[in-house]
């Protein structure tokens, strides 16, 4: 009785408590919607800044190794910084002079190839020309008898190449600088923000936070590049054999496009099943280059990179997929490079600064013949609930007997304290 009324009497506490809990809630996911909203807006708006100086960290943490060799070899920070930059200079040079000459090639055949898809595609006329008048028809049905106008603006593509220009050499500029400074000065920052730490955990974990990142992000890029170059040298080696132009162009695009996952190798398929159609007749002649390279892509995929890369540096194919196309639409081509590289700086620094344990039980399930992976796993996971749920119980039964029994120093009435 006494319960019933005490129960009564807090119930409207409790309620009001419970809605201020969850007014509380809102207001919190309000303020993390209103942030990521100026967040997009800042990442739409700062694009000719922001995405150069992205990109130079994400290079600069890739030739991160580079440098510290030269600086262990008594070379000034100003000056492996500046050899970094010509490395990487070097490199897009050479690869430049791989697309150059086949890429001009494929320019000139390029009315040839257009000529030869149209005759390739000359079969689905048939199937254009009937949705072609079921538009007339939907057309005639809701009345739009009139023909839409549409206006052409006046221009050229070198006007447009003109105005362009600019932007893009200050892009070029930016990204060159900011890759410059970031790797002479980067010790100076990383000092910089540990001194702005004011507790020693603070210090520890944003120590961990640049040590994970330097060593995740430089291995994987470092990693990755190797694996490129020789999924390149695989395909220009597989198309020189079966007879395909410009093998060399075709293991450049294959190299630089894997730098993209799942996209890269979307478009590279689409490129060699479009040459394919504008240069054979033969069925099995259009589909070979593409059954090359995808066989060469799946071996890659499954038994290469997961053997160097190793499964610490492995994530989620949809997060991976989400942050492409989210870089993708925020940035165009510079979003696409810097999106798993920086999926593995959110990693790490969600990795330290929540730091978590893995979560095991004290008595793990015996697995059977009959038990798949996913079994054992969610049987381990009810154990966890389990000895949760015990350990909670038992807290709270030695409340119970906290509370029930007297205070030290104390007896019952009529009971005379033991002495000593």
């Amino acid at each position: 009785m006494l319960q019933s009324r005490a129960k009564a009497a807090f119930s409207p506490d409790m309620n009001e408590s419970q809605f201020e809990r969850v007014l509380n809630n809102v207001a919190r996911l309000a303020v993390v919607g209103i942030g990521f909203a100026v967040l997009l807006t800042m990442l739409q708006v700062g694009q000719v800044f922001l995405a150069p100086v992205t990109l130079a960290i994400v290079i600069g943490l890739m030739f991160g190794p580079v440098a510290d060799r030269l600086e262990s070899w008594h070379v000034p920070p100003a000056l492996a910084a500046g050899v970094v930059v010509l490395l990487l200079l070097g490199v897009i040079a050479g690869f430049a002079t791989l697309f150059a000459v086949p890429l001009s090639e494929w320019v000139a055949r390029a009315p040839i190839i257009w000529a030869k898809l149209q005759d390739q595609l000359a079969n689905l006329r048939e199937p254009l020309e009937s949705i072609g008048e079921f538009q007339a028809q939907i057309g005639s049905v809701l009345g739009s008898g009139e023909a839409m106008a549409v206006t052409v603006e006046d221009g050229s593509a070198v006007t447009g190449v003109a105005m362009l220009a600019p932007a893009i050499l200050a892009q070029i500029a930016i990204f060159l600088a900011s890759l410059y400074f970031f790797v002479a000065t980067r010790d100076h920052i990383r000092m910089s923000v540990l001194s702005m730490c004011v507790t020693r955990r603070m210090r520890w974990r944003t120590a961990h936070v640049f040590r994970d990142v330097e060593f995740k992000v430089s291995r994987f890029l470092l990693t990755v590049t190797m694996i490129n170059l020789c999924v390149g040298t695989a395909v220009t080696l597989a198309m020189w054999a079966i007879g395909m132009p410009s093998p060399l162009l075709w293991g450049a695009m294959a190299a630089v496009l894997n730098y993209v996952p799942y996209v890269g190798q979307a478009i590279m398929i689409s490129v060699l099943l479009a040459v394919g159609l504008g240069t054979q007749t033969d069925l099995l002649a259009i589909l070979l280059p593409v059954i090359c390279y995808a066989s060469i892509n799946f071996l890659e995929g499954q038994l290469f990179t997961p053997h160097f890369i190793g499964r610490t540096l492995t994530l989620n194919p949809f997060l991976i997929f989400l942050s492409i196309t989210f870089w993708i639409w925020a940035w165009g081509p510079v979003g696409a490079l810097v999106a798993v590289p920086s999926l593995l700086i959110a990693q790490s620094i969600i990795a330290n600064a929540l730091p978590s344990k893995p979560v095991k039980p004290r008595r793990p399930v015996r697995r059977t013949r009959q038990m798949s992976d996913r079994d054992i796993l969610l049987a381990n996971a009810a154990q966890v609930i389990r000895e949760q749920r015990q350990d909670e119980n038992s807290e709270e039964e030695q409340r119970k007997q906290e509370r029930m029994e007297p205070p030290r120093g104390t007896a019952p009435t009529g009971v005379k304290p033991s002495a000593g």
